[in-house]
């Protein structure tokens, strides 16, 4: 390793990366932003080095992506001042609201609106509607009160850890909707997450009885009509990780499209005269991983595997040769380019 420099983008400089955005997570607290800049200047000179320096900048990168993620994600988070108010806030309601017997919790996107929070404008917020009496569709925009407060959880050891799971989400807030009859329903459901809901209501009508919930889970990552018994008989026999979205389903519809454009090509072999058939079928796996993402959500698996899988299919399409670990390192970096934080989850 010191005679030789080591690659830009190979598994010592994937692991150097990764070792410094681990190392920011034992830190009591971050630095602030202002002190970022001169190190990201000296990491960058170092990792432009051609010998073992080039791991030193690397492991200096690390830290200042995960310190400058963290201090954003802090900053997203409810200010002081706000907290404990009635707030009139617009948005839109993301993901698929979670329907419970006297309320029903979903994550609401603040947009711009007359007589809304400024300070709130663009941040993500976990709010519950206790006992509402219209259906809260997801994609849907509303103008509601609310009463919020930052992220707050318990410090039992081995317990959930909320407040973790809230950075990582960049969650700024949690509350409730005050005086429901006073919320005005702006706009109906669209987007992906209406489609979401739509295709997993039509699994639902298709199969009779409650066996549409797990087709609903393993298609869509729509687990909501799981019981608790579902989970734990899951957690037993250790599927928990597969009923839901998970990258396993994200590279098999992947390799299905591949396979789809490779069998096309031999029914038309002329379609290699305006693309050569690695490329088409690299390109229809990538397209298609993609639309099944934003389609699971975007949840942080599915995401982390859609990275990886545009990491390994563009040296395909840039036809660049490219070998099981170069694909692991490269993948690993851009999982960490992307999001250090989500090496907080598990």
């Amino acid at each position: 390793m010191w005679g030789r420099p080591p690659p830009p983008l190979g598994l010592a400089v994937a692991a150097a990366l990764l070792s410094g955005v681990l190392l920011v997570q034992l830190w009591p607290q971050l630095p602030p932003l202002w002190m970022l800049p001169l190190p990201a200047m000296v990491a960058i000179w170092l990792y432009r080095r051609s010998d073992v320096l080039r791991l030193v900048g690397a492991l200096m990168i690390g830290v200042l992506l995960a310190c400058a993620h963290g201090q954003y994600a802090l900053q997203l988070q409810l200010p002081s001042t706000l907290a404990g108010k009635d707030l009139w806030i617009e948005g839109e309601v993301l993901g698929l609201p979670e329907i419970g017997v006297d309320a029903t919790r979903f994550e609401f996107r603040v947009r711009p609106g007359e007589g809304g929070a400024a300070a709130l404008v663009g941040r993500k917020l976990r709010l519950t509607w206790y006992r509402p009496e219209v259906a809260i569709e997801p994609g849907s925009r509303w103008r509601l009160q609310a009463k919020l407060r930052p992220p707050r959880g318990v410090l039992n050891p081995g317990g959930y850890d909320f407040e973790r799971r809230a950075l990582e989400q960049r969650i700024a807030a949690t509350g409730y909707v005050r005086h429901p009859q006073q919320a005005v329903q702006l706009g109906d459901a669209s987007g992906i997450d209406a489609l979401r809901a739509r295709l997993s209501q039509r699994i639902a009508d298709a199969l009779p009885g409650d066996r549409a919930r797990f087709v609903q889970a393993l298609a869509l990552g729509d687990t909501r009509a799981l019981s608790q018994h579902d989970w734990e008989v899951l957690r037993a026999t250790g599927l928990t990780h597969l009923i839901a979205i998970s990258g396993f389903h994200v590279g098999m519809i992947a390799g299905w499209a591949a396979l789809l454009v490779i069998a096309l090509y031999r029914l038309w072999p002329a379609l290699a005269r305006r693309l050569p058939r690695p490329q088409g079928a690299a390109l229809a796996a990538l397209l298609t991983a993609a639309f099944y993402t934003a389609l699971a959500g975007f949840a942080l698996p599915t995401v982390r595997t859609l990275l990886m899988i545009a990491a390994v299919l563009l040296a395909r399409l840039l036809r660049r040769p490219q070998r099981l670990g170069d694909a692991f390192a490269l993948a690993l970096i851009a999982v960490l380019l992307a999001d250090p934080l989500s090496v907080l989850v598990p």
